[in-house]
């Protein structure tokens, strides 16, 4: 995506904060603080005080423009209890290359037990169309590793996945639980059998 624009909403549907070209826009010098400023100038980027509760992140191109794009949250708060306890990402899932990827950073030198969900028939109830029929999930680590994959979430953890409260609602969707270290990860999302659809990918800290 050549141009991406970011919007950030309240769990009510509220504008907080917008940004369209980070390194002209009045945050720019508080974004150039945190030290994770974008490389290019048409990339966005925002640093917002936020009290607990559902935040929305969306991702347009400018003028209608279409393209792969990546949205990143950071925690800045280095005190306190504040932690992001869950982050989830829509998309088009395609075929090859085209797939919808989540990833996480685990900081140390504490393991974190985490929760994955790939959900796409259940959004269909929710007026998403075009829902991803039968999602596939893979696990992997900073080296490329696959750590574990899962197609139906039944199939292997159930009883685990049961004890989060936050199981998917359908049987075709894929979950999977497990304990991390300090590290980089990734969670894939591609369609069995080559299915594409709108998919969702939900990374959950349990502990």
């Amino acid at each position: 995506l050549l141009d991406p624009n970011l919007t950030l909403y309240n769990s009510s549907g509220q504008v907080i904060a917008s940004n369209d070209n980070w390194a002209t826009s009045p945050g720019a010098q508080e974004v150039q603080a945190v030290g994770l400023e974008p490389t290019n100038s048409k990339e966005s980027a925002l640093v917002a005080d936020l009290p607990a509760g559902n935040y929305t992140a969306a991702v347009r191109g400018d003028n209608n423009t279409t393209g792969v794009a990546l949205a990143e949250v950071y925690n800045l708060s280095s005190t306190g209890g504040a932690k992001v306890a869950n982050i989830s990402t829509r998309g088009q899932v395609g075929t090859g290359d085209d797939i919808l990827i989540g990833g996480l950073i685990i900081e140390g030198p504490v393991f974190h037990n985490v929760l994955l969900r790939a959900l796409g028939p259940s959004l269909a109830s929710q007026g998403v169309t075009g829902a991803l029929a039968n999602p596939v999930m893979q696990l992997i680590d900073a080296q490329g590793n696959l750590i574990y994959v899962n197609d139906d979430w039944k199939d292997t953890q159930e009883s685990e996945i049961q004890a989060t409260g936050i199981p998917p609602t359908n049987d075709l969707e894929s979950a999977i639980v497990h304990l991390l270290g300090p590290g980089n990860y990734t969670a894939t999302v591609k369609g069995k059998s080559s299915g594409v659809g709108v998919g969702l990918v939900e990374i959950y800290q349990l502990d």
